[in-house]
């Protein structure tokens, strides 16, 4: 391996280059019904944001002109590439930056807001991801959150449950659909706010993937 090679994959974080060309096609054909979703995720904000887990960067056409500037972390070399060219056509500045949300590569509360989507069913570490989440933002910054999960109904998240033990994680990249992203959040110190749950699709059988919830969290001001 050359030293260039070397230093790239060592940026590499996560590496599931058939699962990274899936999820590309199959986010853009599903575009027209999550864009809605992604607008209301970030309406509102401003300041320096930080979106982890950015994919292909679907979310960045959404930011308001408020925003001074986005730091898009993504681990997965396909799906950061990708993402690059979407900012490239952005309204607000997007600094694509490689990266692992467990150990995030810049400064402890450097951020006014947080954005994750689609993201922690598929992390290494919830806990520390989150905790790192915490770490960057500034006291009383907003994590905006849009997430799939854990169903309501006993049998399809007994379903999930077995289906993250065996089948679904080494399919899908890692994604795990039995999480419950409410109650991580509030076991890493944040506040939650107002949040909303919903079906991806809207219409038709219902996936173990459809669950979703969208919402606010707050790191709570320092005392």
């Amino acid at each position: 391996m050359s030293p260039r090679s070397a230093r790239t994959a060592s940026r590499d974080a996560v590496h599931h280059p058939v699962f990274a060309r899936f999820y590309a096609r199959q986010s853009v054909a599903l575009e027209p019904a999550v864009a809605a979703h992604r607008k209301e995720l970030l309406a509102g904000l401003s300041g320096r944001v930080i979106e982890v887990g950015a994919g292909n960067g679907l979310n960045f056409a959404h930011y308001p002109g408020a925003v001074s500037e986005v730091v898009a972390i993504e681990p997965e070399r396909l799906l950061r590439r990708l993402a690059v060219d979407a900012a490239l056509r952005a309204d607000v500045p997007v600094d694509v930056v490689p990266g692992a949300a467990e150990a995030l590569p810049v400064k402890s509360e450097a951020f006014d807001a947080a954005v994750v989507s689609l993201v922690l069913c598929s992390v290494r570490d919830v806990r520390r991801a989150l905790g790192e989440l915490h770490r960057v933002l500034r006291p009383g910054g907003e994590l905006r959150f849009f997430e799939h999960g854990q169903a309501p109904g006993t049998l399809m998240a007994g379903a999930q449950r077995f289906l993250d033990r065996t089948v679904w994680p080494p399919l899908f990249g890692g994604c795990h659909v039995a999480r419950s992203p409410l109650d991580s959040l509030g076991d890493a110190g944040f506040e939650v706010g107002p949040y909303r749950r919903f079906l991806i699709p809207a219409k038709g059988p219902r996936l173990p993937s459809s669950y979703c919830v969208l919402g606010t969290a707050r790191r709570p001001e320092l005392s």
